[in-house]
């Protein structure tokens, strides 16, 4: 085995903004326990900023990935997207040999490009699938058996279908509640009104239209029942861009947290900005959530914050429907319209009882943390964790 000063050689890949967030934290706990590259499939990676270097081509689609939208795949085909596909092989196929251990965070799209290009022995940390609605498929299983050494599900029975072909699967709770980002920002200082809610508009290509309609529905709301507002700005994305599309102005930071990225007002809606490094710290300030986005809605809901997500004709209905088997009534959907959206809201703000029992099922459906001690064990087994 190649190592590096002694150490483990790592690499990590993982194929989106919210898997780049879950494998950068693995990174900062692994700490000097290895030597740790990154290789972010999709997007530019700004997790592992500040964390470990980053390695092989950057790719982006328009859809960023995200497959919530009817055609997205089509669309990103017909944009070039099939361009990107060549160079992440080339790269996996040059890098074969050079880690001890190859780290795959997300989906099976890095356990197939892995796999198609000779890499074995994966450790596969599946964050996508839910155990609720869609299990593996027979191929899914046969890739898996064939390429991964150890497997960490997020539900049980999908261990138990891939331990029944032999391989070493496990479960040990659910690693989004293990890695969700906080950062230098005091959300709940800023806090004036007896409820907040924090905005998640996405990630992906369509995030401004998200905040559009979000920001709409807030202003529909009567002055009386108008919460705190928190957004949560995705790296990569353009702030200016975001205002615009919201029709607000954006204030410069005010203070020194490095997680303050000012504020959008409109004179009497004010929305509070932090990087997406301080989701963690809004979503614990607030009572509930306003998200179009993937991994930060499950995080939240786990966090005992109910989500309302808004559900547009050109969504997947599947894939909604595959999550909310999951999700069950701690996720509240609703047609894409502001009216939509400000009347579910308004209903949980003035009903405090409501709140807390979504919060209660939210908590139960998504899981403890837990697993994250369990899976650095496995990646270091001669060390001792450390919490």
């Amino acid at each position: 085995m190649a190592q590096a000063s002694g150490r483990p050689r790592y690499l990590f890949v993982s194929n989106g903004h919210g898997e780049d967030w879950i494998a950068a934290a693995m990174v900062r706990r692994l700490g000097t326990a290895g030597s740790v590259e990154a290789y972010p499939m999709l997007g530019q990676g700004s997790a592992y900023a500040d964390v470990c270097p980053i390695v092989g081509p950057r790719a982006s689609l328009a859809s960023g990935g995200a497959r919530t939208a009817k055609g997205s795949l089509r669309r990103d085909v017909a944009a070039g997207g099939l361009r990107t596909v060549p160079p992440a092989l080339k790269f996996l196929r040059k890098v074969r040999g050079r880690y001890d251990r190859v780290i795959v965070v997300g989906d099976m799209i890095g356990v197939l490009a892995a796999f198609a290009v000779g890499h074995r022995n994966l450790f596969y940390i599946d964050v996508y699938k839910t155990g609720s609605a869609r299990l593996y498929s027979a191929a899914e299983r046969w890739a898996i058996r064939k390429s991964c050494d150890i497997v960490y599900c997020r539900a049980d029975n999908l261990a138990a279908s891939l331990r029944d072909i032999g391989v070493d699967a496990r479960c040990a709770g659910n690693v989004m509640m293990d890695t969700i980002p906080y950062g230098n920002y005091d959300a709940a200082s800023r806090r004036t009104r007896p409820l907040a809610v924090t905005l998640l508009p996405g990630s992906r290509g369509v995030t401004g239209e998200n905040l559009a309609l979000q920001v709409a529905a807030l202003r529909k709301l009567p002055p009386a029942v108008l919460p705190d507002v928190f957004l949560a700005v995705a790296g990569g994305l353009n702030v200016d861009d975001l205002a615009q599309d919201a029709g607000l102005q954006r204030t410069p930071m005010l203070s020194a947290e490095s997680g303050d990225m000012g504020t959008l007002s409109d004179g009497r809606l004010t929305i509070h900005m932090a990087s997406g490094s301080a989701m963690g710290n809004l979503v614990a300030a607030s009572d509930l959530v306003l998200s179009q986005a993937g991994t930060a809605t499950t995080q939240s809901l786990g966090l005992g914050r109910p989500s309302i997500t808004f559900v547009s004709a050109n969504d997947r209905r599947s894939r909604f429907l595959d999550e909310q088997a999951l999700f069950g009534e701690a996720r509240i959907g609703v047609p894409a319209t502001a009216e939509g959206i400000a009347e579910a809201l308004q209903r949980l703000l003035e009903n405090p009882d409501e709140l807390a029992r979504l919060s209660a099922i939210g908590r139960e459906r998504i899981g403890p943390p837990g697993a994250m001690q369990a899976i650095l064990a496995a990646l270091q087994p001669e060390r001792a964790v450390v919490s």
